[in-house]
């Protein structure tokens, strides 16, 4: 990812470089996919696209519950993204501190580090979907073993490292066009910097996501000019990976079915790509549905925060810089962020189910969560 915020330049000096991205174009010929067969109440929209696009999100929470195997996902995904905050704090410092004129300052200058950063986290993450998706047993009275997906999705090695390499390409450039967007709004336009990857940069500040709420703590350490290595990581590193997460999140909604088509129906990357854009085209309400559903899951224990700000009357650092909070804020403030992203992971975990949920009901005609014959 390149770097963050106009408003992070302001606080820190940062200065983002625009990555040269070329898009990857291909010619895609394949036989057509099995049409998705919804039920006839409600295939065009409606009540019935509802109750199956929430059916999906409660299939898969149920599948979750009854596989407890299954949280291994989460854990390893939240691992990566934690690797790949700590990498964003490391391009951060060869920002500062490499040598000019080297071959490091070249790579970061033509985002080769940036580029390969995503690539390397993008296929873990695919990779541990695969995983996923081969865990799950096609009978509902059927158990889960998530290491075993794991080791079997070792034989789509190949596909999964095209398919990371096309969603890194394609992650780095919408990335960069979101910025561009919203770096041009005009003044009047300014409050829509809330869809924009300027959002974090106003939202980390606060209580209880800087929970030290001393925001010396984060940036004077003798011996560091001043900037504590700390910083790299939080908030820069943290902001980066967050907008990593974003753009990344909203390409697996748009491509929920690459992945089944490639490990469950072994096809090439083309002939996954065109299945999962062509079953798109007949499922798009329900994988909108599911998505806006689960998305007001995480979005409601996101918007707790502001309970615990009122309850605490604890906003801004900047305003109790002088001021040490009682340690059981502090302690709340840790708990309800490990929660927020306990919520947020499991909450993906099910996104992946439904989607292979959804996928399955495609070939049956079965409403999503429904019984298997």
């Amino acid at each position: 990812m390149t770097r963050v915020s106009a408003t992070a330049e302001h606080w820190f000096g940062l200065c983002p470089k625009a990555p040269v991205v070329c898009t990857l174009q291909s010619m895609i010929d394949v036989s057509p996919s099995p049409a998705f067969e919804g039920p006839p109440d409600g295939g065009a929209g409606g009540p019935g696209t509802i109750r199956r696009g929430i059916g999906a999100a409660l299939s898969g929470t149920k599948t979750l519950i009854h596989n407890r195997q299954l949280l291994w996902f989460p854990l390893l995904a939240g691992l990566v993204l934690a690797g790949n905050i700590v990498g964003q704090a490391a391009l951060d410092y060869l920002d500062r501190f490499v040598q000019p004129g080297g071959i490091m300052e070249i790579a970061r200058d033509g985002y080769v580090l940036d580029f390969f950063l995503e690539f390397i986290t993008v296929f873990c993450l695919v990779f541990l979907l695969a995983g996923l998706i081969l865990s799950i047993p096609s009978k509902s009275e059927g158990s889960a073993s998530f290491s075993e997906g794991v080791a079997g999705a070792k034989k789509y090695g190949r596909t999964i490292l095209r398919w990371s390499f096309v969603l890194a390409l394609a992650g780095m450039l919408l990335f960069r066009i979101w910025c561009i967007i919203f770096n041009g709004l005009p003044h009047e336009f300014r409050f829509l910097d809330i869809f924009g990857p300027f959002f974090l940069t106003g939202t980390i500040t606060q209580f209880p996501f800087n929970w030290t709420l001393d925001w010396n703590m984060l940036t004077e350490i003798p011996g560091y000019g001043g900037r504590s290595l700390l910083l790299l990581i939080y908030p820069f590193g943290f902001m980066e990976a967050m907008n990593f997460l974003a753009i990344n999140l909203f390409l697996f909604i748009l491509t929920p079915f690459v992945v089944p088509f490639a490990v469950l129906g072994q096809k090439t990357l083309r002939e996954a790509v065109a299945g999962s854009f062509a079953l798109m085209k007949k499922a798009w309400r329900e994988v909108a549905v599911c998505a806006a559903f689960l998305g007001v899951i995480v979005s409601a224990v996101f918007l707790l925060y502001l309970l615990v700000q009122a309850a605490s009357g604890i906003v801004s650092p900047y305003q109790t810089v002088t001021f040490h909070p009682p340690d059981a804020w502090i302690a709340l403030a840790l708990l309800y962020n490990l929660g927020l992203v306990t919520v947020a992971f499991i909450v993906a975990t099910v996104a992946g189910i439904a989607a292979l949920d959804i996928y399955r009901s495609a070939k049956t005609g079965q409403v999503p969560g429904s019984p298997e014959p």
